[in-house]
């Protein structure tokens, strides 16, 4: 089946038609409009060079808040305040961290300057958050994503200190809990993601959540 390619109308095709893969359609642009509509949809965007790809895997990798997994030796780093964790404090050095230093399990190649700046967008509309970990006032790990209704979108995280990264995580789940988020969407498998509870669902199930839960 030949690929979806996209033109400047703001579309996308059934999510049902996706490669085995995931891979949905080329194309596009990034603008926030053709962006809220692939979140909202379960479709998000991975670059191939200079062209954006765009995904919706069967299943998805999600973490329900209230499965936070949380070993004994976080907790001990919590109870110490082991880092400073903020929030939307340094969105635009998150995300070029993730650029620059990605985690060992995610190639961070993906994230363009477009796609930069994209997010940056996103940021400034409300829609984009980072949270972050900080020792003696220095960006040590932190992740970023969309929020939209009751879901956050994880995008990418990094981490320059061992556990700053799940650090800033587990302490930005446990904030959105507090604001009501139902669903955070991990996209695709990781075993990073899988320790702190995060699992597998059906596309069917994850793009019904979506439908009441992004409203």
């Amino acid at each position: 089946m030949p690929l979806f390619a996209l033109t400047k109308e703001i579309v996308f095709p059934p999510v049902q038609l996706s490669e085995p893969d995931g891979l949905l359609a080329m194309g596009g642009d990034l603008s926030t409009e053709r962006l809220l509509l692939a979140y909202r949809s379960g479709i998000f965007p991975w670059f191939d060079g200079d062209t954006p790809l765009w995904w919706s895997p069967n299943p998805r990798f999600v973490l329900f808040p209230q499965e936070l997994k949380v070993s004994k030796s976080m907790k001990q780093l919590i109870k110490k305040q082991a880092f400073d964790f903020t929030m939307d404090k340094a969105f635009a050095e998150v995300i070029n961290n993730c650029k620059t230093s990605p985690r060992k399990d995610q190639d961070g190649t993906w994230i363009t300057d477009e796609v930069k700046a994209a997010y940056i967008q996103l940021h400034q509309l409300g829609y984009a958050h980072s949270a972050e970990a900080w020792v003696n006032g220095e960006l040590v790990g932190g992740c970023y994503g969309i929020r939209m209704g009751h879901v956050f979108f994880g995008e990418s995280m990094f981490s320059k200190s061992p556990n700053a990264s799940k650090y800033a995580f587990i302490n930005y789940v446990h904030a959105l809990q507090k604001e009501n988020i139902a669903l955070i969407d991990c996209q695709v498998y990781t075993p990073h993601l899988e320790s702190l509870g995060a699992r597998m669902i059906e596309r069917e199930k994850f793009i019904e959540l979506l439908n009441g839960l992004t409203g």
